[in-house]
């Protein structure tokens, strides 16, 4: 995430060191330390958490489960991550508490300008899309055009909205009595929210409350009245990734003032240092609910701390992407697609499915960022162009069905058209199809290896190519060596009369000797396994 990028790059460096030696040190690791001190200031994580988060680490890594390790670098990485993990709430990552008797209260508050009436709305699409029936209640009467705006996200999400008040309007609607007051009523907005849900039987209610420039007891009453008022059974503190050092003190009043019970982190997808966001669970000892990661309705997730600690180390996040594409792919589709790759008819079309089955993911910048490693490519990264995917689509959009189906058809004349309805160049097409090409390639030649037993490891298929026909010796065939064919003669009498007969000296230096004694029993009759055997399929891909 870009507002962690910076910490990871340096934590990253700050392991490089460590990474070629056998046996760390005290130095070594006292050095190491002082780089991530130095790295969670930058990032602006509180002074106190980065005081005992190194001295755990330090305490650890000078202690036997790194002096005794293989790989002490590793266990160093290991010992931060697990820190981190505790750090950003271990243990304390919950769901949300829905009511036993709906409609579940749920009662954001923070500071204005932290994204509470934007995160309502991804709110109430997330709980949508689990399979509830929310409604948003426009409390905030202060902020102009905050009501406005709740009923344009609330129409984007198709969740509804009770806004019986305007609030305060830009285009000066309502009267205002002085800066920040309205005549509305907060409160009462709220509590009509609540028996309105009751009524309609919307089973979730999101409150948007309204909030103010820094901590006063104006605000603190507020939403102390709010609260008193409707009872919630959640209620969020909305902060903004990118506040800085004074994230710590803002959450330690709206837990004093109004004791809310789960933190939802916001533009996460800025540039600025997003550290101190990651005190606020070891400050307040409240769980981090969910992260908002973009504008966008979708880009909102629930919030896993090892797998944010996973993120801010460059360790990937393998589960979370799996779990987004499991709830935005379409099996049977994806069976039908696998199929076509194995029968090497997998075309244009069909790769155009794939594709727009990947954008439902989200941002391309996204998915590359979870997969561990990609830091060091953060650079190509910034500079993906997420209009390609469209322009690939134009291009895919602009042949003709038999064109898709079998892109050898097309010619020289075929794409100068083809760049031309597209609205791109030839060579752009010519790159298009060369890489599918390539793809095809690589997929028929999966499927014909695989599909008859991968190759070297026995079963039908393996002796399919010319290659198989010169390897090996024929079936039957004697040694020129005397001795050698002397004792192949014996084993073979052996084995008729019913088993070769153990010698004491384990049998004849010329005896062929089993290359895997360790395999079970009966796999050596599917035939002569390759040195390489276990070596991985990264043969097939070279």
């Amino acid at each position: 995430m870009a507002a962690f990028s910076s910490l990871t790059d340096r934590l990253s460096n700050a392991f490089k060191n460590l990474r070629s030696k056998g046996k760390l040190s005290e130095a070594d690791i006292d050095g190491t330390i002082r780089e991530i001190r130095r790295a969670l200031l930058d990032a602006d994580v509180a002074l106190e958490v980065v005081r005992s988060f190194t001295a755990r680490i330090r305490e650890r890594a000078l202690g036997t489960e790194v002096s005794e390790a293989l790989n002490p670098a590793q266990q160093v990485v290991k010992i931060v991550n697990e820190e981190l993990t505790d750090v950003l709430g271990r243990g304390v990552d919950r769901p949300l508490n829905f009511a036993k008797n709906p409609p579940t209260i749920i009662m954001l508050a923070g500071l204005q300008g932290a994204g509470k009436t934007t995160l309502a709305g991804k709110l109430g699409y997330w709980l949508k899309d689990s399979g509830h029936t929310p409604i948003l209640v426009a409390a905030d009467l202060q902020r102009p055009n905050a009501v406005t705006q709740l009923q344009v996200v609330g129409e984007r999400a198709g969740v509804p909205v009770y806004a019986p008040e305007k609030g305060v309007q830009s285009d000066g609607g309502d009267a205002v009595s002085a800066p920040g007051e309205t005549t509305g009523d907060p409160v009462k907005v709220a509590r009509d929210g609540v028996e309105l849900a009751r009524r309609k039987m919307y089973d979730v209610v999101i409150i948007d409350t309204a909030g103010r420039l820094g901590v006063d007891e104006v605000l603190m009453k507020q939403a102390r009245d709010i609260r008193d008022a409707v009872n919630p059974n959640e209620i969020l503190f909305v902060i903004d990734a990118m506040i800085g050092q004074d994230a710590v003190q803002t959450a330690k009043a709206f837990d004093e003032g109004v004791d809310f019970t789960g933190v939802v982190l916001s533009k996460l997808d800025g540039d600025a240092r997003g550290g101190a966001a990651l005190s606020v669970a070891s400050v307040t000892g409240k769980p981090i609910l969910f992260a908002s990661t973009g504008e966008g309705l979708k880009d909102f997730e629930v919030f896993h701390p090892d797998r944010m600690a996973s993120r801010i180390l460059d360790m990937g996040d393998i589960l979370t992407l799996i779990e987004q594409a499991q709830k935005q792919f379409d099996e049977e589709e994806a069976k039908k697609a696998a199929a076509k790759m194995s029968e090497g008819t997998f075309g244009l079309d069909d790769f155009m499915d794939q594709l727009q089955q990947v954008r439902k993911l989200g941002p391309m910048k996204n998915l590359l960022g979870m997969i561990p490693g990609m830091a060091a490519h953060r650079k190509e990264l910034e500079q993906f162009d997420e209009k390609e995917i469209d322009r690939t689509e134009a291009i895919i959009r602009s042949m003709t069905p038999a064109e898709r189906r079998d892109p050898k058809i097309i010619d020289g004349s075929r794409r100068a058209r083809i760049a031309y309805g597209s609205g791109t160049t030839v060579s752009q097409v010519n790159a298009l199809l060369q890489r599918f090409e390539q793809a095809a390639k690589m997929m028929k030649r999966m499927s014909n290896k695989v599909g008859g037993g991968i190759p070297g490891f026995g079963g039908p298929g393996v002796g399919g190519g010319k290659k198989g026909k010169k390897s090996g010796k024929k079936k039957g065939s004697k040694s020129g060596n005397p001795m050698k064919r002397e004792a192949e003669e014996k084993a073979l009498r052996d084995r008729l009369a019913g088993g070769a007969k153990k010698s004491n000296s384990g049998g004849s230096a010329f005896a062929k000797k089993p290359q895997n004694p360790a395999l079970p029993a009966g796999l050596g009759d599917l035939g002569e396994l390759p040195p390489n055997f276990g070596g991985g399929l990264s043969g097939l891909l070279g």
